[in-house]
């Protein structure tokens, strides 16, 4: 009976010991089993090259193209205005933009007027004597002559001698001063030259105003400029008279403006080439902000990727054989959002989305638009 027991006992211990090596042994095969690759799926795009239009953006302020800067070149009170001389009123071409006291200078004007009266009047009975021919058209002049009018021109000498007669008794010297003053008194009046909106002013009436001195801003809010900024790359692209598609910066409102000049000096810090753009059109306002998109030329044989797509500087990661591959691409030209390049093949399959950790020979698994993509 002990050996029985014996027997069954040793029986039993090689069982146990039998399947604990066994669960061991698999264990240790589960642990050497390679874990099954996680394919990543890629968005792509298949490229087809052709002639994509190069449009250079630029931003820019608009400015009055017809601005007047009011200057005093007389001295006086200002006395009144076509309309209040304030910021915002409208004032037609030739309205009286503002009146400055001239009442003291007039009135010596018109002494230098009566002092050439007196100085023609004195000549006559010499006239008279030695130049006969003459005196008739001297003495129509005085006749028409009025201190209070605007001094007519000199009768024309009829020859050599009566012009060194009349020059020689100080008429031509003071007509020509009376001239000058008149001009200056037409400088008291300062009327608009085109139809416009004050947008400074600077004095009001009563008060003192002084040669040089500011008086305020004109301008015509019907037509304005934009100056922008052009890389020097692509300006024999541009020219004269071009259509410049014009947006507010938050694409709200839209405008269609002209190349008027194109400044033939480049940034030597900027390498840059200022372009000028006018532009008409309801809603616009002086120094508002808008964003020109400059047509500059079209360049064949190429495609278009989203700049964040550029690796290295020059390459993109392209999809062959189930594997992602870098192409070496040519860069045409760029802007904060998207790069023009040359260099792809048709048909190739590039990366439409950046891929976080790509390299090389990855394996990757192409995006099924027609079925659930989970990564």
């Amino acid at each position: 009976m002990r050996r029985i027991i014996l027997i069954v006992l040793g029986v039993l211990i090689l069982l146990v010991a039998f399947f604990w090596a066994r669960s061991i042994a698999d264990v240790e095969k589960k642990v050497e089993e390679a874990p099954e690759k996680i394919l990543k799926t890629v968005f792509v795009d298949t490229v087809t090259n052709k002639n994509i239009p190069i449009i250079v953006p630029a931003t820019g302020t608009l400015m009055a193209k017809e601005r007047l800067a009011i200057f005093a070149e007389v001295e006086g009170l200002f006395l009144k205005s076509a309309h209040d001389f304030k910021p915002g009123q409208q004032y037609n071409r030739g309205e009286l933009l503002l009146q400055i006291n001239s009442s003291e200078f007039e009135a010596s004007v018109q002494s230098a007027r009566s002092n050439l009266y007196n100085l023609i009047t004195a000549m006559m009975p010499d006239l008279r004597l030695d130049y006969p021919d003459s005196f008739q058209k001297w003495q129509e002049y005085l006749s028409d002559f009025d201190i209070r009018k605007t001094t007519p021109a000199l009768p024309e000498a009829s020859s050599e001698q009566e012009k060194y007669f009349i020059t020689g008794r100080n008429i031509t010297t003071t007509y020509f001063d009376i001239k000058n003053r008149e001009e200056r008194l037409g400088k008291f009046n300062i009327r608009a030259p085109f139809t416009g909106i004050l947008t400074e002013a600077l004095v009001t009436k009563g008060s003192l105003i002084r040669p040089g001195q500011k008086l305020g801003e004109f301008i015509n809010p019907e037509i304005f400029e934009m100056e922008v900024s052009v890389p020097k790359n692509f300006v024999d692209f541009l020219e004269t008279g071009k259509t410049v598609k014009l947006s507010t910066i938050d694409k709200t409102k839209e405008f269609q403006g002209t190349i008027s000049r194109i400044n033939a000096r480049i940034d030597q810090n900027t390498q840059t080439v200022n372009v000028f753009v006018t532009v008409k059109g309801e809603n616009l306002r002086e120094g508002m902000f808008l964003e020109a998109q400059l047509d500059a030329r079209e360049e064949s044989n190429a495609y278009s990727i989203a700049r964040k797509l550029i690796v290295n500087e020059s390459q993109i990661y392209i999809v062959k054989d189930d594997k992602i591959q870098l192409l070496d691409v040519e860069l045409v030209y760029s802007t904060d959002r998207e790069v023009v390049v040359k260099g792809i093949p048709d048909n190739t399959i590039i990366l439409r989305e950046v891929l976080p950790g790509a390299f090389e020979g990855q394996p990757v698994k192409i995006n099924d638009p027609n079925s659930e993509i989970t990564n």
